[in-house]
């Protein structure tokens, strides 16, 4: 399967085509590379993750589809629900609930404006301060838990709980499309991290034995980097954390560990 572009000009979204219902909206310009999937079913449709928000994600979606848009958090960290607030339907997941209303833990606001204005490849829209830049907080419309199912009409969507890079990081499979979106649990190019806190490297290396045992998987879209892996990735994942475990590196201060497409930071 090959990822397309779609012709819709923007001048910070890069909008691409998965398949005529499905689209990946990425912030290519930004050193984060985050990846937004708006998946489109008979009766609505379901956004994963908001973006970073530097600029108005809702302006790409609204070109997209006419549906209702539900928004799924794979995890609260602040390029996942830059735009949260432009939908009136968010889910996520009970253990990040608290992130979301209160803030992320350990994070302090100057951080977070650092972060966000670093190392941009390309203009900046005119809307964006990052010395006022403020993180979405706010009340879920409701919590997932693992073994949810979300029905689109014509569309079905699972929850699987993966813990480890935060406490409430869903996976969502798409059992109609068989696409695994994996957040930051899974991508190449760049380590995949549980070095903060609020992290916990054993997690999840039990998160990524969870998911490669998922039958079916056709693409694997993480939320960072190359879009669209192989399902191969997932048995190259299973076999290092089975060395992490092995060799007991799965805990914090272990460094980095690097295999073929994938490496980890604990």
């Amino acid at each position: 399967m090959q990822v397309k572009l779609v012709l819709i000009k923007d001048s910070w979204f890069t909008v691409q085509l998965i398949d005529s219902k499905t689209y990946a909206i990425s912030e290519y310009g930004h050193w984060e590379k985050v990846h937004s999937f708006l998946l489109i079913g008979e009766e609505k449709a379901v956004l994963i993750d908001t973006g970073l928000g530097i600029d108005n994600i809702k302006r790409i979606t609204d070109q997209l589809t006419s549906l209702p848009i539900e928004v799924i958090t794979t995890h609260v960290h602040v390029d996942h629900i830059g735009g949260h607030g432009l939908y009136d339907t968010i889910y996520v997941h009970e253990l990040d609930k608290d992130w979301l209303v209160n803030g992320i833990s350990g994070l302090t606001l100057q951080q977070i404006r650092t972060d966000i204005q670093r190392d941009i490849t390309i203009p900046k829209p005119k809307t964006f301060n990052p010395e006022t830049y403020q993180p979405f907080t706010g009340e879920p419309t409701a919590l997932l838990a693992n073994g949810d199912v979300l029905q689109l009409g014509n569309r079905k969507l699972k929850i699987y709980h993966t813990p480890g890079h935060s406490p409430g990081h869903i996976t969502i499979y798409d059992e109609t499309h068989n696409y695994l979106f994996t957040g930051d649990l899974l991508y190449d190019t760049e380590p995949i991290f549980a070095f903060y806190p609020s992290t916990s490297p054993s997690d999840l290396v039990r998160s990524i034995e969870k998911i490669a045992l998922i039958p079916n998987v056709a693409k694997v879209f993480g939320s960072h980097h190359t879009l669209g892996l192989a399902p191969t990735v997932l048995q190259e994942a299973y076999d290092a954390v089975q060395y992490l475990k092995s060799h007991q590196l799965d805990q914090f201060g272990t460094g980095k560990h690097s295999f073929q497409q994938i490496s980890f930071r604990f």
